[in-house]
């Protein structure tokens, strides 16, 4: 082989390597092994139905998991209502007590009390995706501000009763779900519906119904640990 071509030979057999190399860093996913909370970039594949809170938890901990976070146990913020045998269920009981920092490394509640406080942190910038992603709120084409919570300001569950919860997670047609609006904007100008938590019910439990109000089927995931 002359010369030349023997040079251009090993040349690009070196680069090969390099190439796939770079390929496979660009196939993966962002990493943020130090964040402690973040909003699910893509809900459940039917509407609001997780299969019930340890589908839900499932869900965060896969999206924490991918995100360099698996260590972490991961919660949804999602509350349960009372119903026959089953015993009511708080979000704010189940994920642990803070800090609670997002992909960026800005801390968006110290604990319990300011994260059910006006000073909590959780807005259009810092109301990011695992990923590090904004999530479309009322600025954007597309608006997935409608973060499923079912659940009262405080972060409590709603009484028992009407279904506020798309029947515990389990729902995809019927029901309805409180949700928050993670952009704290609204169409109104009164409080509730620009809280993080509790801004009003879906309207349905369905995917198309969810997206028709500003929605994703979105949850909040917080590290209880």
């Amino acid at each position: 082989m002359p010369s030349r071509l023997k040079t251009i030979a090993l040349a690009t057999a070196a680069a090969i390597p390099l190439i796939m190399t770079g390929d496979l860093q660009a196939q993966q996913p962002p990493q943020f092994p130090k964040m402690t909370f973040f909003i699910s970039s893509t809900g459940a594949t039917n509407g609001a139905d997780f299969g019930g809170l340890d589908g839900a938890d499932k869900h965060c901990q896969t999206l924490g998991a991918q995100a360099g976070a698996g260590g972490r146990t991961w919660r949804a913020y999602l509350s349960v209502q009372a119903e026959g045998n089953t015993k009511a269920v708080n979000a704010r009981d189940r994920i642990g007590n803070g800090p609670w920092v997002n992909a960026s490394g800005v801390q968006i509640a110290a604990n319990l009390a300011d994260l059910h406080s006006d000073g909590n942190k959780i807005n259009e910038e810092t109301g990011l995706s695992e990923n590090g992603r904004k999530i479309p709120g009322r600025t954007f084409v597309v608006n997935q501000h409608d973060v499923l919570t079912g659940s009262q300001p405080d972060g409590t569950a709603p009484p028992p009763g009407k279904d506020l919860t798309c029947g515990n997670w389990t729902r995809s047609g019927e029901g309805s779900a409180i949700v928050g609006h993670h952009d704290r904007a609204g169409l109104r100008d009164d409080a509730p519906s620009k809280s993080w938590n509790s801004s009003h019910p879906s309207r349905g439990c369905s995917h198309p119904q969810l997206k028709a109000s500003g929605g994703a089927g979105l949850l909040y995931c917080f590290a209880a640990n």
